[in-house]
């Protein structure tokens, strides 16, 4: 019986000794994977498939087989649509001559909750049309905004505004993050780092 009784004594005396240990390299872990930093110039971009706003799916690796990929994130839908994701959007639509000159593919990315969010991305996308070298994918539940580390972990906030220019291997040739609403790269911008990137390749 005291043998007993100090077999348990001595195996909760263990649990409460190593399950403290325990929750607090979990809680190191799990924090280091919400707080993954966004990848960086030089680095490769990871790899995704997200669906596109009308059907099917995209996925990264495959499209930039075919030359390079301008990735723009938007904030997609926080409770409203956002007027300066419109702004860059029609922004980067005025100049999609002079991107299909490049060969580039521009993709943007729409993130919100997952109910519902295809219908809130076409009524982003409105009246406007999106040619081919074009795409709009939608990221429900931010499953690419947090692989990117991109997840804006603020009340009414869903992703900060991203833009990363990749090469055909899918190294990142440009990054800008924004940490609030403003801060966007503009088409000018992205179509210089084009530029850029095509003198360096033709060396």
């Amino acid at each position: 019986m005291l043998k007993t009784v100090i077999a348990n004594f001595k195996q909760r005396l263990r649990y409460e000794w190593l399950m403290p240990m325990f929750l607090v390299a979990m809680s190191g872990f799990w924090f280091s994977v919400a707080t993954a930093a966004p990848p960086k110039s030089g680095e490769v971009a990871p790899d995704f498939e997200l669906a596109n706003v009308d059907g099917g799916t995209t996925k990264l690796s495959t499209i930039a087989e075919r030359g390079p990929v301008v990735l723009v994130v938007l904030r997609g839908f926080p409770g409203y649509q956002c007027p300066l994701c419109n702004v860059q959007v029609n922004d980067f639509l005025k100049s999609q001559e002079k991107f299909q000159a490049t060969g580039a593919q521009v993709v943007f990315v729409y993130p919100g909750a997952g109910s519902g969010l295809v219908q809130k991305a076409k009524q982003f996308r409105g009246e406007r049309v999106i040619p081919e070298h074009y795409t709009l994918l939608v990221d429900p539940d931010y499953q690419f905004t947090k692989q990117y580390g991109l997840r804006w972990n603020a009340p009414n906030e869903t992703a900060y505004p991203a833009t990363f220019v990749l090469n055909s291997d899918r190294k990142i040739a440009f990054s800008k993050v924004s940490d609030s609403h403003g801060g966007r790269t503009t088409a000018k911008d992205v179509l210089d780092e084009l530029a850029k990137s095509q003198k360096q390749g033709a060396k």
